[in-house]
């Protein structure tokens, strides 16, 4: 079963490619995505990584939580479902 993780505090520069060969260090990634504002095209700060295999992303986020990534302490933890809209 699929795992998503939430990863915040991302450098704006980062790229969906980057996160990607972060996150595959810990295993099969199915997605990596950085989030974009939908006016300017501009990184949120924050992304996305679904992974094939639980195990690994638990590896992941044990490994990878409050460490640095470009120059930032990132977060990393297991993505909340999406609360439903009015």
């Amino acid at each position: 079963m699929a795992k998503k993780l939430f990863v915040g505090n991302l450098d704006w520069a980062t790229t969906d490619e980057e996160l990607q060969a972060l996150f595959a260090e810990y295993g099969e990634v199915e997605e990596a995505i950085i989030l974009k504002d939908k006016f300017s095209g501009r990184s949120r700060g924050f992304g996305f990584v679904t992974y094939v295999n639980d195990e690994d992303a638990d590896k992941a986020v044990e490994a990878l939580n409050e460490t640095d990534f470009k120059g930032r302490n990132i977060v990393v933890n297991e993505a909340k479902p999406p609360r439903e809209r009015d």
